[in-house]
């Protein structure tokens, strides 16, 4: 079995990881740090704005299942790329919208999907391409967050069944089951 990885930041990780949990060809979803500067951070460090990492998911995935190309079609359907430095009521740089390719094949096929997606947004996309950085495994208890706690949580309620909706629209011969 192939296998590949994504680097996506789309705001708050719990509400990005849920989107791709259960697509096929996804084999596993990490809720994560990604493009700052402090070693290890912790995510009281990283929501504090001050360390330049963006909460992001790492998605290990079959790319014989699954493309590159279509994880991002459905990164760009499922947030607001638009908004700089912000989803919903998460402001900061830490919420920002970004790509981060492990290769040149992977940068280009970014730039090929905000072209593919911009035609759906009426103001520009300002999703970033950023150079692959250390990735930093989050605390334990972001993991899975939405399958383990989600439906408790007021935030997640508001937000992830949306983006679910989305999926659905958009995806649904991409979703298991």
């Amino acid at each position: 079995m192939a296998q590949d990885i994504a680097t996506l930041a789309g705001g708050c990780f719990w509400c990005t990881e849920a989107v791709y949990q259960n697509l096929k060809g996804v084999q596993a979803v990490e809720s994560g740090y990604i493009g700052g500067q402090r070693p290890n951070p912790t995510y009281e460090q990283v929501c504090s704005g001050a360390t330049g990492h963006a909460e992001a998911i790492r998605i290990t995935y079959d790319p014989q299942v699954i493309s590159y190309g279509d994880l991002l079609d459905i990164f760009f359907a499922t947030h607001d790329p638009t908004t700089l430095n912000r989803q919903g009521n998460d402001v900061g740089t830490q919420y920002r919208s970004a790509i981060f390719p492990r290769s040149s094949e992977q940068e280009a096929e970014a730039r090929a999907a905000i072209a593919r997606a911009q035609p759906d947004h009426g103001s520009p996309i300002v999703t970033t391409i950023e150079a692959d950085a250390p990735w930093y495994p989050a605390e334990d208890y972001h993991q899975k967050y939405w399958e383990r706690a989600g439906d408790r949580n007021p935030y997640c309620m508001a937000v992830i069944p949306p983006k679910l909706a989305k999926l659905r629209k958009g995806f649904a011969e991409r979703i298991e089951g």
